[in-house]
């Protein structure tokens, strides 16, 4: 995909993260050590939330994995509400894929300066529960972005039939970005048979996201339709999770411009 130096067109930054909810962890024994993170509200996530808002500021769309919408873990706070809150942005949605009540509810984040005119839940097929899309649409019903924000499986039979089922969704859409933590490498996404059928593109250049304190493997991703040419696109120097964020700049086709920003921004 190329990645031009240069940018002609009007641009759009966005920025894909599996936040962990905010555990933070910097090596692997902090699985263990810091296990209880996930089920016990702490003071070291309410930190790191506030510096996680911090990254999402000059950021227009944002799509945030693996966060809670209030439980214990997060003192019944809507993380996404608060990072939006925090980052000073006006639109925020979130999509529960595990709700285990009071332990966790767990999910799926979108934190946006545009509002969308339409925006829709999915369940997604695989072995195990709990995978899901969130689809939101800018713009205008003529002039649409499509952004999915997605976190797939680890097995490849179910991520295959996942990937199957997000195409399907957004065949008929003709500017498309999914972001999310896709659980596997570019080239495992270029030879998805679903993704090679379809219009979206697979940034083939190396990205390391995992694991965040020394990544070494790119499983973090954001794909565009062909006509959406990526100016700039890179990894996040952050260590506020096992994964590193991804950033990417879209120019954009004028008349999409105009459409988006002719609704209100934050």
């Amino acid at each position: 995909m190329d990645c031009p130096n240069r940018q002609t067109a009007p641009a759009l930054s966005l920025l894909s993260f599996n936040m962990q909810v905010g555990v933070g962890t910097k090596r692997y024994r902090e699985y263990v050590t810091r296990g209880w993170r996930h089920v016990l509200p702490s003071q070291q996530v309410r930190d790191n939330l506030e510096r996680i808002g911090e990254l999402l500021v000059g950021h227009d769309i944002i799509g945030l994995q693996e966060i809670d919408a209030g439980s214990r873990r997060s003192r019944y706070e809507n993380q996404i509400e608060q990072l939006a809150e925090h980052a000073g942005f006006a639109y925020w949605r979130v999509q529960v894929n595990r709700n285990l009540g009071r332990v966790a509810q767990h999910g799926l984040g979108l934190i946006s300066r545009y509002t969308p005119f339409q925006v829709s839940e999915h369940k997604l097929p695989g072995r195990l529960p709990g995978r899901g899309a969130l689809i939101a649409r800018f713009g205008t019903p003529d002039h649409a972005l499509t952004v999915v924000v997605t976190h797939l499986a680890l097995g490849a039979g179910s991520r295959a039939r996942q990937l199957a089922a997000i195409c399907e969704l957004v065949a008929d859409d003709e500017h498309v970005v999914v972001m999310g933590d896709t659980n596997c490498s570019a080239a495992a996404l270029l030879a998805d048979p679903a993704l090679a059928a379809s219009d979206l593109r697979v940034y083939d250049r190396l990205l390391p996201t995992f694991p965040s304190w020394r990544p070494r493997r790119g499983i973090d991703h954001i794909m565009v339709s062909a006509n959406l040419p990526v100016t700039d696109a890179a990894v996040v120097d952050a260590t506020l999770s096992d994964h590193r964020p991804v950033q990417m700049r879209l120019a954009l086709p004028d008349a999409l411009s105009l459409a988006l920003t002719s609704h209100p921004r934050d």
